[in-house]
C-alpha cells in the first residue's frame, strides 16, 4: 500500500516540479536549486562552524552543495525525472519509509549560509519531506559565516547569528538589523533574555498559524519575512491572539495592516509631499466621468476630530494645532464639523478616537508623535476613516503622517542674526536631537553666514540643561535663537531669536511660526476635491509624509517692529526667494564640522535627506546630544522620532517602530 501511495505522490511532486521548472524559465528565472559552490568563494567566508544536528525549517532549504545531481530536481526541490528512472524509484522507496512505521529518521547533511540551506547529503530525503509539506527536516549543518561588510543582508545574517543564540530557531529571520530587539520587547522579554523550550514551543506554534496568514496574502512574492510582518502585526495586536483567532480572522486582522507590510518591502518607503496639491495643479479633480465619480463618492461635508494629548490652556503646541482648527472652521464653515478631545494620554487614545468614529468622525488629526500607537490601531480596525499623525518619518501607509518645513524660516531668522551680530557669536537652544531640528540648527547656521560670513553659533540643548539660555548668556552671547514662536500672537515673550537687553531681559525679533490653520484647511478640500486618494494611487503604497514649507504658506516667520528696515528688506527678499524656490538654503557648498563635504553647491538634498540630517555644518559649535544625556522627560520623545531612533534599544512598555 505504501508503495501505491509512494508512486502517487511522486506523480504529484513531479507535475509539481515541472510547472515550478516552466514558471522559472518564463519570467527569466534559474530552473534548478543554487548551488552554494558556484555562489560562494574563499573570499566570501570569515569561518566555518559546526552546528552539529538541529531541526531546519523545510521552506529555507533552498540549494544543493555540489552540481552533482542538480537538474534531477526543479527549484522548488520537486523531483523533475520520469517516473521509471532510477532516482524515481529511489525517492519512492524513500516515500514509502516516510509513510511507514519508522519514517525518515537519518539527518541529511548540508551547509547553512545567509539562512538557507545546501544540501550535500540527503537531496531525495529532502525532496520527500517537501512534497509532504513537513514543517522541519533533521540535518547535520554547518554554518559559512560570510565576511563583514556593508552589505544589508550581510548585516542582517550578523544580527540574526547573535539571535540565535538565545532562540535557537531559524525561522525567526529578519531582513533588517535590530528587529530581534524589537521582537523581544514585543514579546515582554528583556533584550538579552534567552528562550526557554516553553517559550520556543509557545513561538512556534504562534509563529506557525501566522505565516500560514502571510502566504495566503501572497507574503512569499514580497522581499520581506514572516518574521519582518510579525513585528508590523505585533504593533497592533497582542501575540496571545494568534493562537486564539481562527485562520479566516487571523488573515483579516493581518490583512488590515497588509499596506505597512509592503511599505518594508519599498527602498524608499516613505514618500515625502513638499507642496500642496493646488500647487501641483491637483486640487479640482478631472472632468467628465472621474469628476462625477468623485461627486458621487466624497461626501458633501465632513466630520473632523482633533485628538491632542493635552489641553491648549498648558500646551503651546496644542494651542498651536487648536487655533489651526479654529481658523479651518472658519474658512470652511458648514462644510466641516469639528470635535475636539484634549487631555488624552496615549494609553487611552484609541478609545478616544473609537468615541469619536462613534460620533461620526470620518478624519482623525492626532496632534502629537505620542499618539502614532493608537492612530496605527484605528486605521486597521476603522480603514474608511482618515487618520492622520502629527509627526515625521512614520513608515505606515496605514497613517498619514505631518509635518513643516521649519528650517525655511530658520534660514531667514539666521540671516537675520547674523546681519544683526556685533562680534559674530550668535546662540542657539535646540529643542530635541529628533528629525528635522539638525536640519534647522544647519540652515539657521548657512544663513547667518549668508550675512556674517565670521559667525559661530553655539549650541544649547533645553533636553539636556535646565536653563540653556541663561548658560548661553552667562557665556557672554547677547543674540539667542530660542524656541520658534508657537503662535503669532505671543510676540511679547522670549520666543525664536531674541536679544539681550541692557536690563537683563530679552527682546524678540523674529521668529518661524506654524501656521497650522493652513494645512488642515488645505487637507480636508484635498478630500473633498478627491486628490487626497491621488496621492495614494500615485505612490504605489508607500507612506505619506506631508512636510509643507513656505510655498504652502504651513509656515512662515514674524517679525519685530523694532527690526531695521534694511534687514527687513532682506527678510523680505529672503521669504519670496524660499516660498518661490529660487532660494534653497542647502543648494550652496556645505562642510559639515569634520570637514566632510556634505555638498558641492550643485548638490541637490532631498527631502528624506533634510528631514533626517544626523550631522551638524561648519560654524557649529556644539554637537548632537546621545540618547544617555537626554533629560527623562525627553526620552520618550526621541525613542519616536530621534534621527538615532533605530540605534535606541526598543523598550518592552514602549512604541515598536
Amino acid at each position: 500500500m505504501n508503495r501505491q501511495e509512494a508512486a502517487e505522490q511522486y506523480s504529484r511532486a513531479l507535475r509539481l516540479g515541472q510547472k515550478n521548472y516552466k514558471d522559472c524559465v518564463l519570467h527569466g528565472r534559474y530552473p534548478y536549486p543554487q548551488v552554494l559552490d558556484e555562489i560562494l568563494d574563499d573570499a566570501m567566508v570569515a569561518g566555518r562552524v559546526d552546528m552539529g544536528v538541529i531541526e531546519i525549517p523545510t521552506e529555507q532549504v533552498t540549494g544543493t552543495k555540489t552540481a552533482g545531481r542538480r537538474s534531477a530536481f526543479a527549484a522548488n526541490f520537486m523531483p523533475l525525472l520520469e517516473p521509471d528512472s532510477e532516482f524515481a524509484f529511489k525517492w519512492k522507496e524513500l516515500c514509502a519509509a516516510h509513510l511507514g512505521d519508522e519514517g525518515i529518521r537519518d539527518p541529511i547533511r548540508c551547509y547553512e549560509y545567509l539562512g538557507r540551506f545546501y544540501v550535500q547529503e540527503g537531496n531525495k530525503r529532502a525532496s520527500v519531506l517537501k512534497s509532504y509539506h513537513a514543517p522541519t527536516i533533521p540535518g547535520y549543518v554547518i554554518r559559512v559565516i560570510p565576511s563583514w561588510s556593508d552589505d544589508p543582508a550581510v548585516q542582517a545574517y550578523y544580527d540574526f547569528m547573535r539571535s540565535y543564540q538565545m532562540t535557537k530557531l531559524y525561522r525567526v529571520y529578519f531582513s533588517r538589523v535590530g528587529s530581534f530587539a524589537k521582537l523581544q520587547a514585543a514579546l515582554g522579554y528583556e533584550p538579552d533574555h534567552v528562550w526557554t523550550e516553553d517559550e520556543r514551543l509557545r513561538f512556534i506554534s504562534g509563529f506557525t498559524f501566522f505565516t500560514e496568514a502571510f502566504k495566503k496574502l501572497g507574503g512569499e512574492s514580497l522581499p520581506v519575512t514572516a518574521a519582518d510582518a510579525l513585528l508590523v502585526w505585533l504593533r497592533v495586536y497582542p501575540f496571545e491572539q494568534l493562537k486564539t483567532t481562527p485562520a479566516a480572522e487571523l488573515v483579516k486582522t493581518l490583512n488590515a495592516v497588509w499596506a505597512d507590510v509592503k511599505v518594508l518591502s519599498q527602498t524608499e518607503p516613505i514618500s515625502v509631499s513638499t507642496e500642496t496639491q493646488e500647487q501641483k495643479g491637483e486640487e479640482e479633480p478631472a472632468q467628465g466621468l472621474w469628476g462625477r465619480l468623485v461627486k458621487a463618492v466624497f461626501p458633501d461635508r465632513l466630520n473632523v476630530a482633533f485628538i491632542n494629548e493635552h489641553s491648549p490652556e498648558e500646551s503651546d503646541w496644542v494651542r498651536a494645532h487648536d487655533l489651526g482648527r479654529q481658523y479651518m472652521e472658519a474658512v470652511m464653515g458648514d462644510k466641516v464639523t469639528a470635535q475636539v478631545r484634549s487631555c488624552v494620554q496615549p494609553e487611552a487614545a484609541v478609545e478616544a478616537m473609537e468615541e469619536v468614529i462613534g460620533e461620526g468622525a470620518q478624519v482623525i488629526f492626532a496632534t502629537t508623535p505620542p499618539l502614532i500607537d493608537a492612530c496605527r490601531k484605528i486605521a486597521a480596525k476603522y480603514p474608511n476613516v482618515r487618520v492622520l499623525n502629527c509627526s515625521a518619518s512614520m513608515p505606515y501607509a496605514s497613517v498619514r503622517t505631518y509635518y513643516s518645513r521649519i528650517y525655511e524660516g530658520k534660514f531667514i531668522t539666521g540671516a537675520i542674526a547674523g546681519a544683526m551680530s556685533r562680534d559674530g557669536q550668535i546662540g542657539y537652544v535646540a529643542s530635541n536631537p529628533i528629525f528635522g531640528v539638525p536640519a534647522s540648527i544647519n540652515a539657521f547656521t548657512l544663513g547667518a553666514r549668508l550675512t556674517n560670513p565670521r559667525a559661530r553659533v553655539r549650541l544649547c540643548w533645553s533636553c539636556v540643561e535646565e536653563d540653556p539660555m541663561g548658560a548661553l548668556v552667562r557665556e557672554g552671547v547677547d543674540l539667542i535663537s530660542n524656541r520658534d514662536i508657537p503662535t503669532p500672537d505671543r510676540v511679547q515673550e522670549p520666543w525664536g531669536l531674541c536679544q539681550l537687553r541692557a536690563d537683563g531681559t530679552m527682546a524678540p525679533l523674529a521668529s518661524p511660526y506654524w501656521h497650522w490653520g493652513n494645512f488642515y484647511v488645505k487637507i480636508v478640500r484635498s478630500i473633498f476635491s478627491g486628490s487626497w486618494d491621488a496621492i495614494s494611487s500615485r505612490d504605489d503604497d508607500r507612506a505619506v509624509n506631508y512636510w509643507w514649507g513656505m510655498s504652502s504658506r504651513a509656515i512662515d516667520v514674524l517679525l519685530s517692529p523694532d527690526l531695521p528696515s534694511g534687514v527687513v528688506q532682506l527678510v523680505n527678499i529672503l521669504r519670496k526667494g524660499v516660498a518661490e524656490e529660487s532660494i534653497l538654503p542647502f543648494q550652496q557648498p556645505i562642510r559639515s564640522q569634520d570637514g566632510t563635504v556634505r555638498s558641492d553647491g550643485e548638490k541637490w538634498f532631498s527631502p528624506q535627506e533634510i528631514m533626517r540630517m544626523d550631522w551638524l555644518c561648519e560654524g557649529v559649535d556644539g554637537a548632537i546630544p546621545a540618547y544617555e544625556e537626554l533629560l527623562p522627560m525627553s526620552r520618550a520623545l526621541v525613542r519616536l522620532q530621534g534621527v538615532y531612533r533605530d540605534q535606541i534599544q526598543p523598550e518592552k512598555e514602549g512604541p515598536l517602530l
